[in-house]
């Protein structure tokens, strides 16, 4: 996760490499929820421009149009590749927007469409057992930027994944080589932050040098939310989450 520069310089020395500047020239990677398109809210002017509801398209606001994304469902793993249809401007808490046939393949809850989302680099090969082009991009213009490709799971090991009862998200805030860095911040965020629950803010150690900072659970996403709004507005930028940790 990454600071506004405002941040203490302190941070710099300690955090782990992922808390550094974001650098375009990386490849851009995100977990959270996909904002599923609707009418509705282009009229309202909740977002910036107009999507065809009919098709699989999809959006993200800081990617160039035209750019390869891979978009997972973090719950089954279901996965599409598209291209960036267009650039819409939509709520910074979302990480990218869909239309609802991306959302129906890859299965996700309209409640709680949490997805992982990649860019993928042109020159980065991936393996797939399956390629499919959908019908409904069969009526589109040749010419329109619109490809989509299903890739199988190309684990070698399969695990089936055990299903719960309920959804529990958490906000990944930071990470950190230094326990006493990350206890500072959960110290800080405690105090200057009082309207965050302070029983939701914990500190997960990863390994001997990896400790993260992360709060929740959360079972909704409103609450998620307001939180993610909170934090974001305190200084503290791409926060990710993560389901069930």
């Amino acid at each position: 996760m990454r600071f506004k520069f405002f941040i203490l310089i302190f941070f710099i020395s300690s955090c782990a490499s992922n808390f550094s500047t974001v650098n375009y020239k990386q490849t851009y990677t995100a977990k959270g929820f996909a904002y599923i398109y609707n009418d509705y809210d282009f009229n309202e002017k909740v977002i910036k421009g107009k999507m065809n509801n009919e098709i699989m398209q999809i959006s993200h606001q800081n990617l160039r149009t035209g750019t390869m994304i891979k978009i997972s469902n973090l719950k089954n793993r279901e996965s599409l590749i598209l291209k960036n249809t267009k650039r819409i401007g939509y709520p910074d808490f979302y990480k990218i927007m869909i239309t609802k046939p991306v959302a129906e393949k890859l299965k996700l809850k309209t409640d709680f469409p949490l997805v992982e989302v990649i860019e993928i680099k042109k020159n980065k090969s991936f393996v797939a057992k399956k390629a499919k082009i959908y019908s409904e991009e069969k009526k589109i213009p040749s010419k329109a930027p619109v490809a989509n490709v299903q890739i199988s799971n190309i684990s070698k090991n399969k695990k089936e994944i055990k299903k719960k009862n309920k959804d529990e998200v958490y906000i990944h805030i930071a990470t950190f080589y230094s326990n006493t860095t990350a206890n500072f911040l959960k110290k800080r965020i405690t105090e200057e932050l009082p309207v965050l629950n302070n029983k939701k803010i914990k500190i997960k150690k990863i390994s001997d040098t990896k400790t993260q900072v992360i709060t929740g659970p959360y079972k909704t996403v409103n609450l998620l939310k307001n939180d993610y709004i909170i934090l974001k507005n305190f200084g503290f930028e791409e926060l990710d989450v993560f389901i069930n940790e």
